[in-house]
């Protein structure tokens, strides 16, 4: 599932979708629900029908391009045929994408690469469906690899033994999967500042082994679901928004827990969120709790 509301910024997050549903021979739906005013400013007097319809022809020539440019994204990417449907909403963005959520198997929305979001892909809009859809949720910004050849970049994912890490894991490991690339899975151990410990004479290393030793039981049980995944162990002891948007610079797809704990708490209500939404340099990809 796909929203678009006309812009480019849209547009790039179903050419991203198209693509992810086409390698895994899925069917896209792209919804477009911009809410309709039921009175101007205030007044108690409905648009008439003309206007209506002129709204409506809009929308559906929104839904009409956004579906020829995903089948063109996957035609001249040699992927498999894309069973591409569409969805014309009159709900507003944010209830009627929760509601279709519950229905998919990822809910995708474009992001501006420049914070100035417009429409129906706005930031708070993006925040509240990591917060509250069904489904796991991607913010397609940065560096998408549409350029045509094979993308061989890793996919990295954010790592601290929660449930929704747990979850995140599943997700990594399924997209690494279906793109035929590594896994890089990356653990910090410290979310609190560690620049003021850098010139004493702390002994880290039984944390770190410590650290490293719970990493890997967490992979272990993924890498004997998925054999085909190469993984990489990253630990570093560091802020978890700078090593995974360090990483993000060199990755196709960034995966996170909507709520964790340890380095990645409070994920989507402080500076990590933001981090990741708003400035990191490739898609990412927010997991959602089990009872979503």
């Amino acid at each position: 599932m796909v929203g678009t509301d006309g812009s480019d910024t849209a547009l790039r997050g179903v050419q991203w979708a198209a693509r992810a549903a086409a390698i895994r021979r899925a069917p896209l739906q792209i919804l477009h629900a911009s809410g309709y005013p039921e009175r101007y400013t205030g007044e108690s007097m409905l648009p008439p029908e003309s206007f209506k319809a002129e709204l409506r022809r809009q929308r559906w020539e929104f839904l009409h391009a956004a579906r020829q440019s995903a089948i063109d994204t996957v035609t001249a990417a040699g992927l498999p045929r894309l069973d591409v449907a569409t969805v014309l909403d009159p709900e507003q963005p944010i209830p009627a994408l929760v509601h279709a959520s519950a229905a998919a198997r990822l809910l995708v929305l474009g992001t501006s690469a420049h914070r100035s979001i417009t429409g129906l892909i706005v930031g708070s809009t993006t925040i509240a469906l990591v917060g509250h859809a069904h489904s796991p949720v991607v913010s397609v910004r940065g560096d998408v690899g549409d350029t045509g050849e094979p993308d061989h970049r890793p996919v990295v994912v954010g790592v601290d033994g929660s449930p929704l890490s747990e979850r995140a894991l599943g997700c990594a490991f399924d997209e690494a999967s279906f793109r035929g690339v590594a896994l890089v899975a990356v653990h910090t151990w410290s979310d609190s500042d560690t620049s003021a410990f850098r010139e004493t004479h702390v002994d880290w290393e039984p944390l770190r082994d410590t650290e490293e030793r719970r990493l890997a039981e967490r992979l272990a049980g993924w890498r004997e679901r998925y054999p085909d995944v190469p993984v990489e162990r990253v630990l570093v002891k560091d802020k978890p928004r700078h090593e995974l948007l360090e990483w993000s610079q060199r990755a196709q797809l960034v995966v996170v827990g909507s709520r964790g704990r340890g380095g990645f708490r409070g994920l989507l209500l402080g500076s990590t969120s933001h981090a990741l939404i708003h400035n990191a340099g490739c898609p990412v990809l927010v997991a959602r709790p089990e009872e979503a």
